[in-house]
């Protein structure tokens, strides 16, 4: 008979998915890979999927698809020329049979759709964050890659880092008693956001394939401001500051608490419209009690999220002369017998007061390492993990088994800011995906068009609102419906 601790630790590890290991293999990646190279295709690679495939050079680049063929060119193209070049994924699928495993950095919308075609034939797959731009193409993932068997890993490198670890460890092993609290902060947006939509369109480019890029979004006509890189502040593409870091900074609240689906969600913002996210946002996840681990409780928690310069309380442990977090963002544990501070990407954990790390005994290192995870480990972990038989495969680190509930987490932030105008807590059925507190004569009214300017000497606002029913932009945000043409998962 199994007790009930060794199926608490089983199910801790299988959740949390970090792999605990002998300790013979704590400072390598636990199994060999063999010899041969993978044949690997990179989907968006003029931007941040460069720098992931150059990370992944130590086998064969076959083959390069951008709906820019510009961008494409200036540093993809030129440093792998032998591999076959295509605008169209779907071409590319159909056409080249040599392809074994997918990078995809394409921008959020256009995630979930190339990752389901590549995995339904086989093919493993490392997809940037955010994994999904909707809560459901996050389940649809997880179903899939488990379905098809293949390896997988989302692009938040710091989920193979140290500082993960070390967190993990110390909240077990009790070193801050039970957390009932977190606040996270990001310095994002560092690009424009509460955009009005341009009036004008303007000339596609010749090298750049609009209708691609579009992809299964509502259509519009191109203009600079979306493409190359202001993606990110237009719903329709992207999900803004919570969409960019959110993967990153609470992938570590995610991970040593063992949170699954939150039970509520609110959100309060900075103006923002019907096209584009806020310059500031505040959301507010509560989640239920989890299993006690042997050395810890794990009770509800309620975790906050801060961006666009709003910022948690400082704690009073902290010095005038220390900073919290880093530059770019941090977390904060709150426990009942301490703290624990980390900046962006999990680095550099500490205890507060931090004069708490001279006298503190770390407790045994249990979690699987991985090297130089940074700079290029993480995507050499993934390498590993598509190398080895399905039967007998060490998952990569953030595989979508783990990587598609932390990005629900994040995703379901930005639902909550978008449903804001309904000014109240948003219950949410995980399992079922629903808000279970919207009725069909819920409204949510959303800025249409803010326009401003001087008549004769004297301000005039001109601002227009659209109502809509909230329980089916809830169902329409939760569920994206693709454009014609794009099929639907």
């Amino acid at each position: 008979m199994v007790s009930r601790r060794n199926f608490i630790g089983a199910a801790v590890t299988a959740t949390a998915g970090i792999t605990i290991l002998p300790s013979k293999v704590i400072a390598g990646l636990g199994h060999k890979p063999p010899s041969d190279k993978l044949n690997i295709a990179g989907i968006g690679v003029g931007g941040k999927g460069f720098t992931n495939l150059r990370y992944m050079e130590t086998e064969n680049i076959v083959a390069l698809c951008d709906v820019d063929q510009d961008y494409a060119g200036r540093n993809a193209y030129r440093r792998w020329p032998q591999a076959k070049k295509y605008m169209d994924y779907r071409d590319m699928f159909d056409q080249n049979k040599d392809i074994e495993a997918v990078m995809i950095a394409t921008p959020d919308h256009t995630h979930a759709l190339p990752a389901v075609m590549a995995m339904r034939q086989g093919k493993h797959v490392f997809l940037q964050k955010p994994l999904t731009h909707s809560v459901y193409e996050s389940r649809i993932l997880q179903e899939t890659a488990v379905r098809y068997g293949v390896a997988t890993q989302m692009g938040n490198q710091g989920n193979s880092d140290e500082g993960i670890r070390l967190i993990c460890e110390w909240i077990w092993a009790g070193a801050i008693g039970e957390v009932n609290h977190v606040d996270t902060w990001t310095n994002r947006p560092i690009w424009p956001q509460g955009l009005s939509t341009p009036k004008s369109d303007k000339r596609v480019p010749k090298t750049l394939n609009w209708e691609l890029f579009v992809g299964p979004a509502q259509w519009r006509a191109y203009h600079s401001t979306y493409h190359p890189w202001n993606w990110r502040g237009w719903w329709d593409f992207g999900t803004g500051a919570l969409g960019d870091m959110g993967c990153h900074i609470l992938d570590p609240v995610f991970r040593a608490l063992l949170l699954q689906y939150p039970e509520a969600v609110e959100a309060s913002s900075t103006p923002f419209n019907i096209d584009s996210p806020p310059n500031a946002e505040f959301v507010r996840y509560e989640f239920p009690r989890r299993d006690n681990l042997p050395k810890v409780g794990m009770p509800p928690v309620t975790v906050n999220w801060y961006d666009g310069g709003l910022m948690p309380p400082r704690p009073e442990e902290l010095q005038i002369s220390e900073q919290m977090g880093d530059n770019d963002g941090g977390c904060i544990f709150y426990g009942s017998k301490g703290k624990i501070m980390c900046g962006t990407y999990a680095q550099n954990p500490t205890l507060l007061p931090t004069t708490k790390m001279a006298s503190f005994v770390q407790p045994q290192k249990s979690i699987r390492r991985i090297t130089n995870a940074m700079d290029g480990g993480h995507e050499q972990d993934w390498i590993r993990a598509c190398k080895e038989e399905k039967s007998s495969r060490l998952e990569a680190s953030s595989n979508f088994n783990y990587a598609a509930p932390l990005n629900e987490m994040v995703v379901m932030g930005v639902l909550a800011v978008r449903l804001q105008s309904l000014q109240r807590k948003l219950l949410w059925d995980g399992v079922n995906m629903r808000f279970t507190n919207i009725s069909p004569s819920d409204n949510i009214r959303i800025l249409a068009k803010d326009e401003f300017e001087i008549v004769n000497g004297d301000p005039k606002f001109r601002k227009d609102y659209q109502t809509l029913s909230a329980l089916e932009m809830a169902e329409e945000w939760i569920r994206h419906t693709y454009r014609t043409g794009w099929e639907q998962i």
